[in-house]
């Protein structure tokens, strides 16, 4: 017992008990129990597994100093996301590392094990609880239907193909441009459900003759439009890459969706999109403007779906944060009034086949992505996360706001209004009127000026939003 670390453990019901059953009965656990802490009044004074339960989640300071606790286990794996963030808050007042047992869905087949208990991750404080989809509403336009997925190798095109293959769908196109991360997507699957059909597509997506041979062949119904560059700094740099794919190569997929008479196309945008002042913002404008033109006259069920940052996909701030932790700091935050909207990937991509199942065609979709999150927040409780005091052990830097970048984002413009749609955490934004025709012409005359690329295409782009677009219908 001398070697191992002293554990308070939170919660004193039955996956507590067992978590010290475990602890006492294995000679390699690292942990050696003192006592519970559990708010239940009945259980107060009581033992539990022959420990005692020392107090209340309150009192956890206390306890912590007076026993000299290096570790505390929460071990709740049914409760809410909001409950274990505010058992955290009160674990971080102490110098104590927090571990957690994973949360009973993710427990293979509800054993607990004291194999599984991990480091509290960020994701555990900021992500909503995951509601159950509506199978029966899924099933509708996903089981027994070939889906193609866009993008399939990044964070949202490859979760999107997961969830996608648990719908019982037909086949599952995996089409993207890097052919390791295809490659990637493709054996997760195989692994994961081996009797799903997956077919993987090395296919830029601005390549009009590969995405008609692919439509052409595998006639798609279902199609999730993630491909994207989503790099603002770096598409502020790349103007002319961007407006290709994010613009074009969405007009040439979304087009051939409707040739093909897709029964539903949903366009995977960002609420970067709203009063856009990076490049990468203004594209995904144009590409959802370009959806809802097709939506107005197509048989094709055309939505989009509107939602901020992801925790941990590619370029985000968290690994990044996570890899300067690593290395022992600084901590590089751009401003100290930097906010973000912060959603996990797997329930970003849960709602979006939400969305797509809602769709009677035109709607923007917006996540409920919950309150915005200060970027230093999010910094400094990675680093406590991580065992560290923040600006003591690893230093935080300002770095300054980067190209393209705003302290805020928006999910709705001002002209649009936020319907309630049948699903709690989806709303509808209102649409506003778009002049098609002037539209059309001046993706033409973009679509020219391409072939100079020293052309003001920030000012090109701005212009052809703001001029297309006007009141609230």
């Amino acid at each position: 017992m001398s070697l191992r670390k002293r554990a308070l453990i939170i919660g004193a019901g039955e996956a507590g008990s067992m978590v010290v059953k475990q602890l006492i009965q294995s000679n390699e656990a690292e942990f050696y129990p003192i006592g519970f802490v559990d708010d239940d009044h009945k259980k107060q004074k009581l033992e539990v597994s022959g420990f005692p339960v020392l107090g209340r989640r309150t009192d956890i300071p206390n306890i912590v100093k007076k026993y000299d606790i290096s570790t505390i286990i929460v071990a709740i794996p049914s409760a809410p996301k909001s409950q274990i963030k505010e058992i955290v808050h009160i674990c971080k007042q102490t110098k104590a590392h927090i571990q957690i047992l994973p949360r009973l869905q993710d427990l293979i087949h509800g054993r607990i094990s004291v194999k599984e208990i991990r480091g509290v991750d960020v994701k555990d404080l900021l992500g909503r609880d995951m509601v159950k989809h509506r199978i029966d509403q899924l099933n509708n336009y996903l089981q027994d239907r070939v889906v193609l997925v866009t993008g399939a190798g990044g964070s949202i095109g490859s979760e999107l193909a997961y969830q996608v293959a648990q719908c019982d769908p037909k086949m599952v196109l995996l089409l993207g441009h890097g052919e390791n991360s295809i490659q990637k997507t493709e054996t997760k699957l195989n692994e994961s459900m081996p009797r799903v059909t997956t077919v993987s597509l090395i296919v830029d997506i601005q390549d009009q003759m590969l995405i008609d041979d692919v439509f052409n062949r595998f006639r798609p119904e279902v199609v999730f439009h993630a491909a994207a560059h989503k790099h603002v700094p770096l598409m502020e740099k790349n103007e002319v890459a961007a407006i290709k794919n994010n613009v074009f190569g969405t007009k040439i997929v979304a087009e051939a969706a409707d040739r093909y008479e897709v029964k539903r196309f949903v366009f995977i945008s960002t609420d970067k999109a709203v009063n856009p002042v990076n490049i990468m913002g203004m594209t995904k404008r144009l590409g959802e403007l370009l959806i809802q033109q097709l939506a107005a006259k197509s048989s094709t069920k055309f939505s989009i779906v509107r939602f901020g940052n992801v925790l941990e996909s590619r370029g985000s701030v968290v690994p990044i944060f996570k890899r300067q932790i690593a290395m022992g700091g600084p901590v590089t935050v751009t401003h100290p009034d930097m906010v973000r909207y912060f959603m996990t990937i797997p329930e970003a991509v849960q709602l979006v086949l939400e969305a797509g199942s809602l769709s009677s065609g035109g709607e923007i979709f917006v996540l409920n992505m919950g309150e915005p999150v200060k970027i230093v927040d999010l910094a400094k409780t990675l680093i406590r996360l991580s065992g560290y005091e923040p600006d003591y052990d690893i230093k935080i830097e300002y770095t300054g706001i980067r190209p393209g970048e705003k302290l805020s984002e928006s999910l709705f413009y001002n002209d649009e209004r936020s319907i309630p749609s049948k699903h709690p955490d989806i709303s509808i934004a209102s649409t506003m009127s778009i002049n098609y025709t002037q539209f059309q012409r001046e993706l033409k005359k973009l679509e020219v000026s391409l072939k100079n690329s020293s052309d003001d295409f920030r000012n090109t782009l701005l212009r052809i939003i703001q001029n297309v677009s006007s009141t609230r219908v």
